[in-house]
């Protein structure tokens, strides 16, 4: 089993791997040597909940609850998305993602043009897992967004033959029926067939909003987490983002199943969707990750930022010990890792493992002078710009601050003009 330890030593990286860790390793011949003096060496971070199609959405959905959200902006901006605006959304949140120190995402993409998030993620070195939302039914679902069961889940199974272990493993397929709202039954209960035969996780929503909620119970009469997990929707492959209203029904469901639960401070907040139990998951042993969720509804896929709202936000309610730095430092590395299948290849620096590692620097004014607990420096303190270096697969993505992979200037630089075409597109412009 993991054990979170801090010690001082030197990690080599061979083939991919992590091949040792311990104080004065001997340098191999032609080695690249890394001068981590003064920085703290992480597994790579860990967001398993995030919508690369939305970040060319950024600040153009404010002020909204989740319903009107999706039905008023997102929805109408991602039927809009061809397959140009799309790789681009996903590119410019890779860059911001990887520059960050994440490593490895569990993606919610939308309904068309999926492979090229794949292309994207390919590209860039980042470790992928996703796939096409599944929209066959809905309240304002706009016409270019909902398929009829059988056409959606064909292309799907496509998605995953093709994609699932490409890269060497690095990228992997997930059905990704979006919420209880837009699927129907039939639906659901091939998503868990197809599941169980394939091997691949399942990622949605669920009990995000009190609205949602409320529709959810009104028109099927039980609750979204229990609702999945009556039609075959539980498990360890299983990840749920959200979780704010569940009942305690629901939260024994998921301890019982091994289902995953994904915390969204973040995006719970801004969408003003409420505050998920954390502390009460905990004690019921659900594994819990973290995630940025989609830049509309955040504004930021800064998984330090998340890292913080879930160490601090649940304190008021719980008592200042409930939720601990090491504790919140566990759900954006191994407890991601869990979620995604991927526990046994990252999550923890351990020898033997994929070297997927992030360098922080601890010597900015912000994080000085540093106490004796490294997790509540990290975690409390920490932001995404302290981020100097990034590996994955032992391949050297970001280098003293610079994305090698993806030009994050020229995306940044381009972000508003294209934004700009996809609105127009969806008449929001």
């Amino acid at each position: 089993m993991d054990r979170r330890r801090v010690v001082e030593a030197d990690l080599l990286i061979e083939g991919g791997r992590i091949a040792a860790i311990g104080p004065r390793l001997r340098r191999p011949a032609g080695a690249e040597l890394i001068d981590c003096r003064g920085r703290a060496v992480l597994p790579g971070l860990v967001q398993a909940h995030v919508h690369l199609c939305q970040v060319l959405f950024r600040n153009q959905a404010d002020g909204l609850p989740l319903l009107d959200w999706l039905r008023r902006r997102i929805w109408p901006l991602e039927a809009a998305h061809d397959a140009r605006s799309l790789r681009f959304s996903a590119r410019l949140g890779i860059a911001e993602l990887l520059l960050g120190g994440t490593t490895a995402v569990l993606d919610m993409g939308t309904v068309h043009h999926t492979e090229e998030l794949f292309l994207a993620a390919e590209e860039s070195g980042l470790r992928y897992t996703g796939g096409k939302a599944l929209m066959d039914r809905g309240e304002r679902v706009p016409r270019a967004l909902r398929e009829d069961a059988e056409t959606a889940l064909a292309e799907a199974r496509e998605l995953g033959r093709r994609w699932h272990g490409a890269a060497e493993g690095r990228l992997r397929h997930a059905l990704c029926p979006r919420f209880v709202l837009s699927c129907g039954e039939p639906l659901l209960r091939e998503v868990a067939a197809l599941a169980s035969r394939e091997g691949w996780i399942v990622h949605s929503h669920a009990s995000e909003h009190p609205e949602e909620t409320a529709v959810v119970r009104r028109l099927l009469g039980e609750d979204n987490a229990a609702y999945y997990h009556r039609l075959g929707i539980r498990g360890p492959h299983v990840v749920l983002a959200h979780c704010v209203h569940l009942t305690r029904r629901e939260m024994g469901l998921l301890a019982s199943a091994g289902t995953h639960a994904v915390h969204c401070p973040g995006a719970n907040l801004k969408l003003g969707s409420g505050v998920a139990p954390l502390p009460e998951l905990r004690r019921r042993r659900v594994n819990l990750a973290i995630g940025g969720d989609g830049a509309p509804c955040n504004n930021t896929l800064d998984v330090f930022r998340e890292m913080r709202l879930a160490a601090t936000l649940h304190l008021p309610r719980f008592g200042p010990t409930s939720v601990r730095p090491a504790e919140v430092l566990e759900m954006a590395t191994i407890g991601g890792a869990r979620a995604l299948g991927l526990a046994r290849e990252i999550g923890s620096l351990v020898p033997g493992k994929r070297a997927d590692v992030v360098v922080v620097d601890l010597r900015a004014p912000h994080l000085s002078p540093r106490g004796d607990d490294l997790h509540a420096t990290l975690v409390y303190g920490a932001r995404a710009s302290d981020v100097t270096d990034v590996f994955v697969d032992g391949r050297r993505l970001v280098a003293a601050g610079e994305l090698r992979t993806l030009d994050a200037q020229g995306l940044a630089r381009d972000a508003h003009a294209e934004a700009k075409r996809v609105a127009r597109r969806a008449g929001l412009a």
